[in-house]
């Protein structure tokens, strides 16, 4: 786990502007640095390193293959490059042989292949085993073999092409963009920023994006002409065809949508039985390449069903406690410590948890600008960041849970969405519209204190908390045509952002683009397909990484191995959710581990209480980054409905809190962003 960057670019200085960048991202990597420049084409790569395979110095970055034709700037692990080194050294690499600079850069090649094998390993570090394959297979058939979680930039000296390259499902970040004749590209937006060609212009329409979902969806940044790399793909960038390739799209090496549709039309077939012991062997076998490391490994533990299965199948081939790490709140509502410590307590793994009051909750929203470099509004941010600062004082590595729920339907929303569109989509749309204004009426003092004192809407198995809250969103989502437009309903933030970002247009997404969305009869796989999609990798995974780097933590996610990936699109419907039960297939497995009456609970996600919070220890805070005269002289947002949802929500005519936290933490970052 590294932060890479780089350039092509004709600016003078060119190694202090590579030190510049590659210093902005020293969280990312604290135990080294170094950069490699090419003055003659203006190419320059940055690196910083957090040491987890090969702490030796031949690990160091970036790094140049053995046969000198390549340089490399990684960011990430490769799980099977063992498996790779293998397959390498049985083969007669007719590209060692080729040459690409001068003779001081680059190795003579061997006389035979058996020279070759012996004298071709520097050290142990996947980043060379990955140079290596490239050498040998070119870099998209090498991409296809590699099963990990990475972001590269990897220039190629005999062609004068850059490449830059992102994992399968997006756990790894990569920002790019032309800012005038300057290609640039970074780990985090943070670096892009300090070359001096970038032009810090926010893109209004992104914008409205962010009010839509809370986070931005890739490929888009908060800046013009700065993207995101998609998830899945590579990009190329010829020196002497620039502005013909600025134009290019990433080309996809693996494509969920094509994935998904397979996996239906060739669905698992076996016994249940045999899928679940299928689930659990591609499960163990990705977490045993993700254990490997030169350093400690520990893993999350919320006491959930996702995390509580990677820890139970770790200590399963650990022959020493596993390190765990939960935090608690003194709030129960918020509070899953005590259901983390029952699990950790049977599997007999090395638990330390750390409860945290409000204060020390509230105290991180001023780091979260820098760590997150763009708005982004997921208030689980804040907790995230706690237990990943948690984590980095015991190990340098840990796993956790993620993807669980998009992957074997998690998500409360998959059960009771068809149920909603099934009995409501019937109606009349005026008759809907007229249900969602009387529930929205609803007074949160009136509603809350009867939903709390019935706290569980429980329907066969499936058992969730429900709140005022919660039926107020629930009235917002009665305006809808078809499942994809109730789904967006349900993920909307604000349903009409161009209300608070005036001038903006709402660019397409995989959400609102027909042309990506899969073709399946049953809504609930389409739901889990665009999670996929956009909610995993562009929240969920942007949130893990940011938090956890930003205490040179690394993470890893073993659910989003490809291979587990495709299997679940393969599983049928009733494998995942069954009787009211979510991840029907998982438990199964977990069930071989840790016993059903330490598992089964509601569902309760990973949250703050921001509401309360907003009327309270965080009023005055948000009372200064709401004034109506400082939004209007800022002149980017809309003033007038901020300020209505801001005084109802104060004296608890509705519940506003995630359009207010969204506004927040824009207003934090544009605070912060110069």
């Amino acid at each position: 786990m590294c932060g890479i960057s780089g350039c092509i670019c004709s600016v003078s200085g060119l190694t202090e502007v590579a030190k510049n960048m590659a210093t902005t991202l020293g969280h990312r990597g604290p135990d080294d640095e170094g950069i490699w420049i090419d003055e003659v084409e203006g190419v320059a790569l940055s690196h910083r390193r957090l040491s987890i395979l090969d702490l030796s110095p031949t690990g160091h970055q970036p790094m140049i293959s053995r046969c000198g034709r390549y340089v490399i700037v990684f960011n990430g692990e490769i799980y099977n490059h063992l498996d790779l080194r293998c397959d390498l050294e049985k083969v007669d690499i007719v590209s060692e042989n080729s040459s690409a600079g001068t003779e001081d850069d680059m190795n003579p090649p061997p006389q035979n292949l058996q020279q070759m094998v012996r004298g071709r390993w520097r050290g142990h570090s996947d980043t060379e085993t990955l140079l290596a394959a490239i050498a040998a297979w070119d870099v998209e058939a090498t991409l296809r073999r590699c099963v990990g979680m990475f972001a590269f930039a990897l220039w190629d000296r005999k062609t004068q092409t850059l490449t830059l390259a992102r994992d399968r499902m997006g756990e790894k970040p990569l920002d790019y963009g032309w800012q005038g004749d300057a290609f640039i590209f970074g780990s985090e937006l943070k670096t892009l920023k300090t070359h001096p060609a970038f032009r810090s212009e926010i893109d209004r329409n992104t914008l409205n994006l962010f009010f839509r979902y809370n986070y931005i969806p890739a490929p888009y940044s908060i800046y013009k002409g700065t993207y995101k790399l998609l998830p899945g793909t590579y990009l190329q960038i010829a020196v002497n065809n620039r502005q013909a390739e600025a134009n290019h799209a990433p080309k996809p090496y693996w494509d969920l949508k094509t994935i998904a549709e397979h996996g239906m039309n060739a669905p698992f077939t076996r016994t249940e039985r045999e899928a679940v012991d299928e689930l659990e062997h591609l499960i163990s076998q990705s977490i045993r390449g993700q254990m490997l490391a030169d350093v400690p490994v520990g893993a999350f533990l919320s006491g959930g069903i996702d995390s509580s299965t990677i820890v139970a199948l770790m200590q399963a081939q650990s022959s020493q406690p596993v390190r765990t790490f939960t935090i608690g709140f003194y709030e129960d509502e918020y509070n899953e410590a005590d259901h983390a410590k029952a699990v950790a307590e049977h599997l007999g793994t090395d638990h330390t948890e750390l409860y945290v009051t409000a204060e020390e909750a509230i105290d991180v929203i001023s780091r979260l600008p820098f760590l997150y470099d763009e708005p982004f509004a997921d208030s689980s941010q804040i907790p995230t960041f706690l237990i990943s600062n948690l984590a980095h004082r015991h190990v340098k590595v840990c796993l956790s849970g993620d993807g669980g729920d998009e992957l074997f339907g998690g998500y409360n929303r998959y059960f009771w969405a068809p149920l909603v569109y099934q009995k409501f989509g019937r109606l009349p749309h005026l008759v809907r519209l007229m249900a969602s204004r009387s529930l929205s009426k609803v007074p949160v003092a009136i509603a809350d204190p009867i939903f709390k004192a019935v706290r569980h809407f429980q329907r066969g198995g499936w058992t969730s908390t429900y709140s005022a809250h919660k039926q107020q969103r629930f009235a917002t989502m009665l305006d809808f045509e078809s499942p994809e437009a109730l789904y967006r309903n349900i993920v909307s933030q604000s349903r009409r952002p161009a209300e608070i970002v005036p001038g903006s247009t709402e660019p397409k997404t995989v959400i609102t683009d027909p042309s990506q969305w899969i073709i399946q009869s049953e809504f609930e796989k389409s739901m889990m397909y665009l999670d996929q999609m956009s909610y995993l990798p562009d929240d969920i995974l942007v949130k893990v990484d940011r938090a956890a780097m930003g205490v040179s933590l690394e993470t890893r996610v073993p659910m989003l191995d490809h291979r587990i990936v495709e299997f679940a699109w393969r599983l049928p419907l009733s494998m995942k959710m069954r009787d009211g039960q979510s991840k029907w297939i998982l438990r199964q497995v977990l069930y071989r581990h840790v016993p059903v009456e330490i598992i089964e609970r509601p569902k309760m996600g990973f949250s703050v209480p921001i509401s309360d919070w907003l009327r309270g220890p965080l009023k005055e805070w948000a009372e200064v980054l709401l004034d109506e005269k400082r939004i209007k002289e800022e002149g980017i947002l809309n003033p007038e409905p901020i300020r209505d949802k801001w005084i109802a929500h104060g004296e608890g005519k509705r519940d506003w809190s995630d359009y207010l936290w969204d506004v927040l933490m824009f207003q934090t970052w544009l605070e912060t962003k110069h």
